[in-house]
Formats: C-alpha cells, structure tokens, sequence
C-alpha cells in the first residue's frame, strides 16, 4: 500500500527546517536512516514576536515595586495569561501609583476638585469590548472597564451607574481620590481661576487655557499631564492583540467632561486581523477625528504603524480650524500622541510634534524610545 504524505526522515529534517514542519517520527527501523514512513504532522505557521507598547508613562512608575507596566504585563502575558488581563495588570501599577498625576488614584481632579476617570478595554481574538466614563471613588477603573465586557452586554457605564456597577461588583469605593498633590494643584489652579469667575464662557475658556499653559511652563504640572493618559497594547507569540487606555482626564476639566479615552474609536481600537492603536493628548481633536480607528483602518490598507499615525495627525491638523487652537504657523497650538502596533510585529510611536517618546517591552526587556514628530517645532511655535 502506499502511504499517504510520503516523507523520508532526511526529507523531514530539511523541510522542517524551511518550514515549520513538526512531524511524529516512529523509532529506528530496520529500513536505515532514509526509510520512508507514514506519520500524522502539522504545518505550523510563523508565530509572531511577543511585544507590548505603551505611552511613555508604561515604563516610568512602579507603585513601589520592581516592575513598570510593559514589564509586568509583558511577563504575565509570556507565562500564558490573557493578553487583555495582563496588560490591565500592568496598567493598574500606574492608575494605583499617586506619583503618576494624569492616571488613577491621585489623577489631577476636575473644577470642582473632584478625580473622574475614564476607561476602555478591547478585546482582539473574543472581539468584546467595555469602558467607563467619569466613574468616581474607584482607583483602577480599567478594572471596571473589563467588567464592562464581561459581564454586561454593553460597551459603556458612566457616572453614578458606572460606580453603582463597581461597588455591586465588590469593588472598594473610596469618598474622594485626591492625593496631597493632587489637591494642592487644584487649590492653586483654584486660586488662579477664582477671580475670572464672571467673564464670559468664551473669554473663560480661554484664560483657563492659558493657566494651564503657564502652570505647566512654571513646573506646576507637566505639559503631557494636562490631557495625561496610558495607552498599552500588546501582542502574544500566538498574534492575539488586545489594547486597553485609562485616565484621569483634562485636568481642572468641566465636571462629567468625557474625552477620548473610553471612546472605542477614539481612544483605543484593535482588529485582531490588523493591529491595535491609541492615543494620549486633547481628547476632543482625537473624538472629531476618531483617530484610533483610522489608524487601524490605515494599517489594513498596507500603512506601516508609524505612516498610518503620521497619516492621522495630519488628518486632525486639517480639522482643526478654529483660531483659539491653533499657532502662529497655522497649526495645533495642542499636543497629541499615538502608539500601534500591527500583526506583524511593527509598532510606533508618533506625536503632533516631535520631542515625546514611547514605551515598549519585548524579549529584550523594557525600553523607552523616541516618538516620531509629524510637524517640525514646539504646538507654542
């Protein structure tokens, strides 16, 4: 008879290696080392790079610990856990650490002191997503996003039913989020803000724009913690691709002002097919723009990450049109910032302007790099 899938064993040993190949072989037989034989085997496919890529922030605080984000949840999702609860583990190392002033517990609060905070999680392989939105009283509300998705058939909780979920869901609700210095930017941003109070919205507005600036130019806060966020994305060496982004906002914020970041769209986007991008910075130019998708959809067309953010930036320049926000070259007088990775293993980082930079970790370890710029200069130029 003769067998189906005839192969030799030198057959196997140079086809397995050009291939991936993996083939039961039989012991020894009396029929010498170039014997034919039948054996089940399967083809396996080229598997892709374990990688994690975040926001700067995603290798800088460790809560105390030894590990930043991208490291944790690079380890966690390399020793076998989902993508997706991984890179919140990792996350949440910074929504916890007060030190980090744009994320979680300590997060600059909004006008009227009070810290709101915002979430999305998406799922690439289960193809589920979930978020919340000005959800008080929660230090790690990517946590919460994740229940969202699980346990409801709904993308997005916000305010008082965001928190109502959390609490009946065992989550600890805490009266007030702020840290001592969290609360002492506030106070001063306050006593700034205090005597504009009966200008007019448009005049208001403005002004407190420009308090931001001057605190942020005075070391009071840092420019990226104005609109600070983490994005975090990653991939398994089986391609599974998962994103989840967190925040504490637009710091000094109108009270149940939502951006970006909970937006599936907006702030976070993942095609399991395709890849996964984010973003960090105004979150209002991003929702316009919806800026995640479009990155994403670019990466579908061919695009490599970094051409597709280019692409986006570009894009919300276009829309942005209104004299308030822009400089005197034409352009954004605001900063924001995307991170992607693609299925292949390719990623980036790409800012408004150049200047910022990215995170990411692989086998290598952690590493932060520099993020490309789409427009040369400062937003103030």
């Amino acid at each position: 008879m003769t067998p189906r899938n005839p192969i030799t064993r030198r057959d196997f040993v140079t086809a397995g290696a050009a291939t991936g190949i993996s083939l039961a072989l039989p012991v020894s037989t009396a029929e010498g080392l170039d014997a034919t034989i039948e054996a089940p085997y399967v083809i396996i496919p080229p598997v892709a790079n374990a990688l994690v890529v975040s926001s700067a922030n995603g290798n800088r605080y460790k809560n105390g610990g030894t590990q930043t984000a991208v490291e944790r949840a690079f380890s966690m999702m390399t020793s076998g856990t989902d993508v997706l609860d991984a890179l919140i583990a990792g996350v949440n190392i910074v929504e916890l650490d007060p030190l980090d002033d744009s994320v979680g517990y300590g997060g600059l609060p909004n006008a009227d002191g009070v810290v709101q905070l915002d979430s999305c999680v998406m799922h690439g392989p289960r193809k589920q997503a979930g978020g919340v939105a000005s959800l008080e009283g929660v230090r790690t509300p990517s946590s919460v996003a994740r229940e969202v998705m699980l346990q409801t058939d709904h993308h997005l909780l916000v305010g008082k039913g965001a928190q109502d979920f959390a609490r009946k869901l065992g989550f600890t609700i805490e009266d007030d989020l702020n840290t001592p210095n969290s609360r002492t930017k506030w106070l001063e941003w306050k006593r700034r803000t205090d005597p504009l109070h009966y200008l007019d919205p448009k005049k208001r507005a403005d002004a407190e724009y420009r308090i931001r600036l001057n605190m942020a130019a005075e070391g009071w806060i840092s420019a990226e913690h104005m609109y600070g966020t983490i994005n975090c994305e990653g991939m398994n060496s089986k391609g599974e691709i998962c994103g989840v982004t967190t925040t504490s906002g637009l710091s000094w914020k109108v009270p149940g002002r939502v951006g970006d970041s909970p937006i599936l769209g907006a702030g976070l986007y993942v095609d399991q097919e395709i890849g996964a991008a984010g973003s960090t910075g105004r979150g209002e130019a991003n929702l316009y723009s919806l800026a995640s998708f479009v990155i994403v959809d670019n990466m579908k067309k061919g695009m490599h990450p970094k051409d597709a953010m280019m692409d986006v930036c570009r894009r919300i320049a276009k829309n942005t049109v209104e004299k308030r926000l822009l400089n005197s070259r034409g352009l954004p007088n605001f900063g924001m910032s995307f991170y992607a990775l693609d299925n292949k293993g390719r990623h980036a980082g790409v800012g408004m302007y150049s200047g910022g930079s990215y995170a990411i970790c692989t086998a290598s370890g952690p590493q932060t790099l520099p993020m490309e710029g789409t427009f040369e200069g400062k937003s103030s130029d």
